[in-house]
């Protein structure tokens, strides 16, 4: 059964990626489509792709509630399998986790960093598994994403040899195509479809606008999943590389937020609030941070639909 509806509001959602920061953009969404959100057209790149995708099925399938049903099923299945734990724990002792030392401490951050330095890929993680692989396989209903129905999707990669950002539509979306999205060049091996490698989409496109905004929408909803700015100039190693990461995949969606129509109204959603969280953090899986997090976007989707 899919939901039916008069024609939708000219509405496109475009998610930024983030790691484990995508469940600050549930919460946003989960307010929105509180609040009866309706929309045409949403982009996303690494877990903002996966907030996508489920947003789109769970929207075929029951409209605004059954994209909040599925976007919550996506977030409890990552936070009770902790997925990132599997990759984590045999660096453990070389990041110092295995000390006591917080996740998000400047400590650990400084150890990964050295070690990304010391070590490729292959050698960190010689099977290239990806934990988000089979958790997608199982959650993913590529009928629903292609029905006639769906609202219009759009996914983010980038391009290993050509350093272009590749957008997957409806269709062809299938597991690959989200793991290529989400794919970090320093823990997984690139992501091969059709005779080209792929690495995460926030690279090139974070998240890509330019599809959504050829149907000239009314209203573009822009989900940050990371701070616009940073007061203060970063002393130590693991600072200035959270701070260059952070500036490298913001300048994509700079340039594309120039060609955003006259007519078309921005509500754009900050993350200011994971502005004191570290790069670290975007692996955090743990349930209770990810709860976190998710309380705090309904508190910015709250404020940003009193200022609308």
């Amino acid at each position: 059964m899919t939901f039916s509806s008069q024609p939708r509001p000219r509405i496109a959602l475009a998610l930024q990626g983030g790691g484990a920061h995508g469940a600050f953009t549930w919460g946003v969404l989960d307010r929105l489509f509180e609040e009866g959100l309706e929309f045409s057209a949403i982009s996303g790149v690494s877990s903002g792709a996966m907030n996508a995708v489920m947003a789109v099925q769970g929207f075929v399938q029951g409209g605004p509630e059954g994209a909040r049903a599925a976007m919550r099923q996506l977030w409890t299945r990552v936070g009770e399998g902790n997925v990132f734990s599997s990759i984590a724990s045999p660096l453990d002792w070389l990041w110092g986790w295995d000390k006591g030392v917080e996740l998000g401490n400047e400590l650990a951050w400084t150890g990964l960093t050295n070690v990304l330095r010391m070590f490729d890929p292959g050698q960190l993680n010689p099977l290239g598994q990806n934990p988000l692989a089979p958790l997608i396989k199982d959650l993913l209903n590529r009928k629903a994403i292609a029905s006639p129905d769906a609202p219009r999707l759009y996914v983010g990669a980038t391009d290993v040899e050509s350093g272009e950002s590749k957008v997957f539509s409806n269709a062809e979306i299938d597991v690959q195509h989200l793991l290529a999205s989400a794919c970090l060049p320093m823990m997984f091996p690139a992501v091969e479809i059709g005779g080209r490698h792929y690495w995460d989409g926030g690279y090139s496109c974070n998240p890509p606008l330019a599809p959504v905004l050829t149907f000239r929408p009314d209203q573009l909803v822009l989900v940050r999943a990371q701070p616009r700015q940073r007061k203060g100039v970063p002393n130590s190693t693991g600072d200035i590389v959270h701070r260059l990461h952070e500036i490298a995949f913001q300048a994509p969606l700079d340039a594309e937020l120039s060609l955003l129509p006259r007519h078309t109204r921005l509500m754009d959603i900050s993350a200011d609030a994971l502005a004191k969280l570290p790069l670290t953090s975007k692996m955090n899986t743990e349930k209770n941070f990810l709860d976190n997090l998710f309380a705090a976007g309904r508190e910015a989707a709250e404020i940003a639909l009193h200022k609308a």
